[in-house]
């Protein structure tokens, strides 16, 4: 994404900040404006006025998430995604039931008081065996938060699990604009279908997460201005953006990575957005630049997923190379994460942190 080269001024640049700081949306033109025309300094001051936003709303802490990742098997063949079902270099792996359960003990032992599910849309894992899962991990751990980001389900599914006893959901939309949806899926997938599957979630009353990836393979600033009018209209509870990462053995295995510097854009106007929203400074960002975490958390980001996933099976989880998967980003890093927080002033959160 290019830069169209007129910069705002300062007059220009306070007034969009303090409307966006006041919940008005920008519109289109305005949003425009966000992604292409703001220097060095006026990006620095964006981003510490979402952090001053988000401490109002959350204070210095910064929540926590249990990430399981409970299956490398897919049906799909997403082009950008390491765990599409073509890829014949993957390596593949199931977690069980009681594997997870043994997850979730680990993590309750450690503080976390939410636990995600993560994987592919697995049909070994089918609708009954995640609802089933859910139930016990609700019948051992009744006051924990669980959530959910195993794709799309028919409104059924998504029923059962809710009246099994998940909480949340995560389902990034990737992209609003189908042209460009197009371009990163095969055929029989549908931009329509995946954003039908967050209205379903949200009228069956799950904490709902949509967000994009920033950079993919044909993004252009139009496409960013759909995804952002997109998340205006569903309005999620959890909003996730990270920067593309390439896979190997997939088609877009040697494209560039997105930009770190834009996901950080997009985190702090998010927070201004949507000041109680919950915004990850996702494992992607950590993976594309090493103080990635930090700066999503100085720029407006509340919420931090460490690994709780067995660790044999963590690198087998490869939906992008070299994912970030040790000491700040693991479960056994916690007190690694709790010190690189104090250091920049923040602290761990372990409450369940729903959305209010």
């Amino acid at each position: 994404m290019k830069e169209n080269g007129e910069k705002l001024s300062e007059t220009a640049f306070r007034g969009m900040l303090d409307a966006l700081s006041d919940g008005e949306s920008p519109g289109r033109e305005g949003w425009c404006r966000w992604l292409t025309a703001l220097d060095e300094g006026q990006d620095a001051r964006l981003r510490a006025r979402a952090a001053e936003v988000s401490r109002r709303h959350f204070g210095y802490g910064v929540y926590i998430r249990g990430l399981i990742e409970i299956s490398s098997y897919c049906r799909n063949n997403c082009y950008y995604c390491g765990l599409r079902h073509s890829n014949r270099f993957a390596s593949r792996y199931r977690l069980s039931r009681e594997e997870v359960l043994d997850c979730c003990r680990e993590g309750a032992r450690a503080g976390f008081s939410t636990f995600v599910l993560q994987g592919g849309e697995d049909g070994v894992q089918d609708d009954a065996w995640v609802a089933g899962t859910v139930e016990a991990i609700r019948e051992e751990f009744p006051a924990h938060a669980i959530t959910l980001s195993v794709g799309e389900r028919s409104e059924a599914a998504y029923r059962s699990f809710r009246e099994a006893g998940a909480d949340r959901y995560l389902l990034r939309h990737e992209t609003r604009n189908d042209v460009h949806y197009a371009c990163l899926h095969p055929a029989e997938m549908s931009g329509a279908r995946r954003r039908e599957c967050l209205r379903v979630l949200k009228s069956l009353g799950y904490q709902t997460g949509a967000g994009m990836m920033v950079g993919t393979p044909g993004q252009t600033v139009d496409c960013l201005l759909d995804d952002l009018a997109f998340l205006e209209e569903l309005e999620p509870e959890m909003i996730g953006m990270g920067p593309f990462l390439p896979a190997a053995h997939t088609p877009f295995a040697h494209c560039p990575a997105g930009s770190a510097a834009l996901t950080l854009r997009l985190v702090a106007l998010m927070r201004l957005r949507f000041p109680r929203a919950l915004i990850p400074a996702t494992t992607a960002l950590a993976t594309l630049d090493g103080q990635g975490r930090v700066a999503a958390i100085l720029g407006g980001a509340n919420v931090v997923m460490p690994n709780l996933s067995p660790s044999g099976v963590r690198e087998k989880y490869a939906i992008y190379d070299h994912k970030a998967c040790q000491g700040g980003e693991s479960a056994e890093g916690v007190r690694q994460l709790e010190q690189e927080l104090r250091s920049i002033g923040y602290h761990i959160d372990y409450g369940r942190g729903d959305y209010v």
